[in-house]
């Protein structure tokens, strides 16, 4: 994976920053079913040589565990695994030993900031990223005062960011709305990977902090995290091929 907000490079290829998030089976008809492999895989080869990064969550993860690791590797397609690794920091530097024997070059830890350094150090000298959580994109303000937390989502998402960039953390997830605020604080190279991506017309499904490829991009994303926008449409490539086009002229505007 290329560092974040690229100082003085003149051009950020669109198709390298593109993660199709595989949790969701490319069945309009009955999107409840669980993803398979099989699933997986036809998809991955309908998108072809347009997508080259896939995001690895738990339900695909449990139906084929390390092994669809390997096999999106071995088509080629680099690999986010996002299983949001929580625990104490023997187990997880294990977990990232496996990551990083797998060739996984993103992953995802939501555990302690001591325990996130630990990962870092478990993948120092690896091309695995370490990133952390900051708010996930389905959750608004109310959500955090019934969890008990009194700040804002931007003042916790800021909060996360600033610690997960303390502790050597190479980036993090976060709403494309928070975007501008992280990058101005952490500089052009801390990673910021967007999920919650809907192109314009699409509804935002359980996403409350939604934004558009382009929005994302203008406000600093380095990496856009798309599913079912794609994985449920009747056409995925053509899809792919649209979002594809719709970043490209926003990493352009942003590099001019």
């Amino acid at each position: 994976m290329a560092a974040a907000a690229e100082a003085g490079q003149t051009s950020i290829d669109a198709g390298e920053r593109l993660i199709v998030a595989l949790d969701f089976p490319n069945d309009p008809q009955d999107p409840r079913r669980s993803i398979e492999p099989e699933d997986a895989y036809r998809l991955v080869d309908t998108l072809g040589d347009a997508v080259k990064c896939v995001k690895v969550g738990w339900g695909l993860y449990l139906a084929g565990h390390d092994t669809v690791v390997r096999g999106l590797r071995e088509r080629g397609k680099r690999v986010f695994l996002d299983l949001k690794f929580g625990d104490i920091g023997e187990t997880i530097k294990r977990l990232v030993a496996v990551a990083v024997r797998s060739g996984v070059e993103l992953t995802t830890v939501n555990t302690t900031f001591q325990t996130i350094r630990s990962a870092v150090e478990a993948a120092r000298g690896s091309q695995l990223r370490i990133l952390t959580l900051t708010v996930l994109t389905s959750l608004d303000e109310s959500d955090l005062r019934e969890q008990g937390i009194s700040m804002s989502v931007q003042e916790l998402v800021l909060h996360r960011a600033r610690k997960a960039q303390e502790v050597g953390c190479h980036g993090v997830v976060a709403s494309g709305r928070e975007a501008r605020a992280i990058r101005e604080m952490a500089g052009p190279d801390f990673l910021i990977v967007t999920p919650g991506i809907r192109p314009g017309g699409a509804g935002d499904d359980d996403h409350k902090r939604a934004s558009t490829p382009a929005a994302a991009i203008e406000s600093g994303a380095d990496y856009l995290v798309v599913g079912r926008p794609i994985t449920l449409a009747a056409d995925p490539r053509r899809v792919a091929d649209g979002i594809l086009e719709e970043m490209q002229t926003a990493f352009d505007r942003r590099t001019a």
